[in-house]
């Protein structure tokens, strides 16, 4: 097997049953003078889901440390190990910045921003695939599962197949896949596609987009596809959704500590006791819908339908991407929004909107949490959004009104939320409204309904269903001590 120059030198790895293979490795970018690392746990994302099931699991995470050059050896943390795969700045330029985050991520939402195409960018992301590939078959044991992660990685299962065919390959999709009539105008789309097709097994989050790939290798590469099974060659590639969830007793039972439920009061008092609070927590990013949300909350207040003394919008935008030229232009527009809002509408120590861009730690989301009676959730499109999920889950007492787009695919899951179209302002406005001036037992209802449903399909559940699908050989849990 060849190897690529800039994996030459690290430490030799130990081989794993379970190997997860994803752009970031999920450790904090700080790294203590110890050498130890700890999770990353970002609101809602690919961390968030995974971390509960590798705590159990016998496992190595491949991924970017972050940063450019020699690739650093990491300790294990919770017991599994860290196998970093370098990229230069070049990399990070064309590939990260370049083809997965300005081609393939507005393209595969709805092309809310122009999609970028660039043949540079291309080659940076086979390279680093390539590179990618070549590390999982490094750590990987004879006959081992190899779980790829998203859309950065996506010729990852066909370059693995190719090194390694004694593996099982799964592939994940965390974020939407288009309709055919947007992935066709990718110039290289039929060879994304095949190194999708080196996976065993497939999943995205929604049927739609099971259906959406189906139609694509039907008419890209001619090959025989219905939504759940495509010829390849001699063998036969799986698909399917398996609609990612969150550890949903993790966050209850954080919610409910007696140092959480104080930390709320006190967030609650600082904003001056309301009767109403709205929480929106999001990456910065287009696809989130925050500046369609500000306008409709813009307007409720010029109508007088809001008062800024009874409600307050907390609106938590985490920085993203920041080297990402639509990014910063976004993070501005934000910004100019915020300050006009508050300008417009706020009175002296009563702002309209709290806007905060700091990252916060579990605790204080699930705090924040607690005290929304309102939870806005309106991406303009969304593969799953889990913060929907958290939220649900945080609720112990069964209060608080979910305001969320159809366009998420959690709104497939949770049909009880106040459902509404982030295009249509009106709309937005009048869900919004509803929200806030439903009545406790409507609200408790559809909140119960909702929790009741995300503790039958938690984490665990997605993690049973989706390895247990790939691994049909039926010793899932010999191989990997099991995944409860």
């Amino acid at each position: 097997m060849a190897v690529s120059p800039l994996l030459i030198g690290m430490p030799e790895m130990r081989q794993s049953p379970l190997v997860v293979v994803a752009n970031r490795l999920p450790i904090d970018d700080s790294v203590a003078p110890d050498g130890a690392c700890e999770w990353r746990r970002s609101p809602g994302g690919l961390v968030s889901a995974l971390h509960p099931l590798l705590r159990h699991t016998p496992a190595t995470w491949v991924g970017w440390a972050g940063g450019t050059g020699a690739a650093p050896h990491l300790a294990e943390v919770d017991g599994v190990r860290m196998h970093t795969v370098p990229l230069t700045a070049e990399d990070l330029r064309d590939h990260y910045e370049g083809f997965a985050n300005a081609t393939l991520w507005p393209l595969y939402h709805d092309a809310v921003e122009q999609p970028e195409y660039h043949r540079r960018w291309w080659e940076a992301y086979q390279r680093v695939n390539q590179r990618f590939a070549e590390a999982a078959a490094e750590v990987a044991e004879p006959g081992g599962l190899v779980w790829v992660q998203d859309y950065h990685l996506q010729l990852v299962p066909g370059l693995l197949r190719a090194l390694r065919p004694d593996l099982r390959i799964g592939f994940f999709l965390h974020v939407p896949f288009p309709p055919p009539e947007l992935f066709m105008q990718l110039p290289r789309r039929s060879e994304l596609l095949r190194g999708m097709l080196g996976a065993d097994l497939i999943g995205f989050q929604r049927a739609q987009a099971a259906h959406n790939f189906a139609q694509l290798v039907a008419k890209v590469l001619d090959l025989p596809a219905t939504d759940r099974r495509i010829g390849v060659d001699d063998r036969v590639v799986r698909v399917g959704a398996f609609p990612v969830s969150i550890d949903t007793a993790e966050m209850a039972a954080l919610a409910a500590r007696p140092e959480v439920a104080d930390r709320a009061r006190r967030l609650r008092r600082d904003l001056g006791d309301p009767e109403h609070v709205i929480l929106s927590v999001d990456r910065m990013d287009y696809t989130k819908g925050i500046e369609q949300r500000l306008k409709a909350y813009s307007e409720l207040l010029a109508s007088g339908h809001v008062k800024v003394r009874d409600t307050v919008l907390v609106q938590v935008a985490v920085p993203s991407r920041e080297r990402v030229g639509q990014y910063t232009i976004l993070r501005d527009r934000v910004e100019r929004e915020v300050g006009r809002i508050n300008g417009e509408y706020g009175r002296v120590g009563e702002p309209a909107i709290h806007y905060l861009t700091q990252h916060f730690d579990r605790a204080e989301l699930a705090a924040l949490y607690r005290i929304a009676d309102v939870m806005a959730v309106t991406p303009l499109r969304d593969g799953m959004n889990l913060v929907a999920k958290e939220y649900v889950a945080a609720r112990v007492d069964d209060t608080g009104a979910l305001l969320l787009s159809e366009f998420a695919g959690s709104a497939t899951e949770l049909p009880q939320a106040f459902l509404m179209n982030p295009h249509d302002l009106e709309g937005l406005k009048q869900e919004l409204l509803a929200a806030l001036r439903a009545a406790p037992a409507d609200v408790a209802a559809r909140m119960r309904a909702m929790r009741e449903h995300l503790h039958r399909n938690d984490i665990h559940a997605w993690a049973r269903s989706y390895l247990s699908a790939l691994d049909d050989s039926g010793s899932l849990h010999t191989r990997l001590g099991g995944t409860d």
